[in-house]
């Protein structure tokens, strides 16, 4: 019990899973337009995994997003600089799948905000954000 302890609080303290190298998001400014491009890195598998909370943020600065993963059939899941996790739970009609080679957000403000933005493939599906959960990690002990 005190080994698994251990370990997880290793891994939280590491920041979790490691950052992959790879794209960044990137943002970019058309004529009063702002575009972000996020990157998708792969989920990881391993004996860390995330359990959404039941409560989240209205809206996400955009200078706090690190990156993103996908998180099954109806989420992203935001990888923020501060180390923390946040799942976009999508629209019931949208796939998080169709976002497996990243996505696009033009906000209105420099925020991501639930209910308000939408995200967009480059495939060019576009899917609403309906709200955000806060993720915790949890260490699945081998049995």
């Amino acid at each position: 019990m005190f080994s698994a302890f251990l370990s997880l609080m290793t891994v939280l303290l590491a920041g979790g899973e490691p950052a992959a190298p790879g794209p960044s998001v990137r943002t970019m400014e058309f004529e009063q337009r702002l575009i972000v491009r996020v990157p998708v890195r792969p989920q990881l598998r391993g004996r860390l995994h995330w359990e959404e909370e039941d409560f989240g943020p209205k809206c996400l600065p955009l200078n706090a997003i690190a990156g993103a993963s996908l998180a099954g059939r109806d989420g992203i899941d935001f990888m923020l600089r501060n180390r923390q996790r946040v799942r976009a739970k999508l629209d019931s009609e949208c796939r998080g799948l169709d976002f497996w080679d990243g996505f696009y957000i033009q906000p209105e403000d420099r925020r991501i905000c639930a209910r308000r933005d939408a995200i967009s493939s480059r495939a060019g599906g576009t899917c609403e954000i309906n709200r955000f959960r806060m993720l915790s990690p949890r260490l699945e002990l081998e049995q």
